[in-house]
């Protein structure tokens, strides 16, 4: 009989030693579980922030987005890859548009293509009260809305020459006038040549010879007339872009020619259009 008493007191021991073990396990993995757990929650918490701050500039961006489609005549015109302009500034270029040609503004089918025309629009008004355009060896025009003037080589040069004669003052004088009357362009001065051959002691070909012309006028400009020198860009383009054949006298004096580029620069165009208000 008391062996079977030390035989059961035996056995509540062991299961009462082995349950406890269990209770401790179960203790620490449900420790662990909630440690899991919260470490989660804290995760969660974080990645919503992160969404909702994504989301609030995805809400803004779209908003300025809005801001800056404007419809006209039932034409959309729209932001693409031009920066943020203030209301001051589109309201200006809204004006301006107001006089532009409905044919030309009905092309334009992006922010910059209609701020491109506000400007061409300035720049050829400004042309006309300079008179620029009186002379039948100056020719103006507007071509994908850049203002081109292309003066005949005999108003700036002497016969295969590359020095601006003193007979090209006044042009140039005007040209200039135009320039410094608008910070928003920037300028490129394009020399071109006929197709006949030229090698002298200064001068190795065509290429040699239009660029030379580019750089004189640039020069000019510069010195003379005060026109900023990074607003200028000398170029040459040789006789490889005729206006027409080099078959006659007629035309090979048609092709010599210097042109005048003028170049809406975006982003002082913005700061121009708000000054003006």
């Amino acid at each position: 009989m008391k062996k079977l008493s030390i035989s059961l007191l035996a056995v509540v021991l062991l299961a009462s030693c082995v349950s406890k073990k269990k209770y401790v396990a179960l203790q620490q993995e449900n420790g662990e579980i909630k440690s899991e757990l919260t470490k989660t929650t804290v995760e969660k918490e974080e990645l919503e922030r992160k969404f909702e701050a994504i989301q609030a500039r995805v809400d803004d961006y779209n908003s300025r987005i809005n801001s800056l489609t404007e419809e006209k005549n039932g034409m959309l015109v729209s932001v693409e890859d031009v920066a943020v302009m203030s209301e001051d500034a589109k309201k200006g270029m809204r004006e301006t548009l107001k006089n532009v040609d409905p044919a030309a503004l009905s092309q334009a089918k992006t922010l910059k293509d209609s701020m491109n025309l506000a400007v061409s629009y300035n720049l050829q008004k400004s042309i006309d009260s300079n008179e620029l355009n009186e002379d039948e060896d100056i020719a103006i025009n507007i071509e994908e809305t850049v203002v081109m003037i292309s003066i005949s080589d005999k108003l700036l040069f002497n016969t295969a020459s590359y020095r601006v004669s003193n007979k090209a003052d006044d042009i140039l004088k005007k040209l200039a006038d135009v320039i410094n009357s608008e910070p928003s362009v920037e300028v490129m001065v394009e020399g071109h040549t006929d197709a006949r051959t030229i090698h002298n002691e200064k001068v190795s070909d065509n290429w040699d010879l239009s660029v030379l012309r580019a750089t004189s006028v640039v020069r000019k400009l510069q010195n003379e007339f005060g026109v900023d020198p990074a607003k200028l860009i000398a170029s040459g383009r040789s006789s490889y872009h005729p206006v027409a054949d080099n078959e006659t006298k007629e035309n090979r004096s048609k092709n010599r020619r210097t042109r005048i580029v003028i170049l809406p620069n975006i982003d002082k165009f913005f700061a121009l259009m708000a000054s003006n208000e």
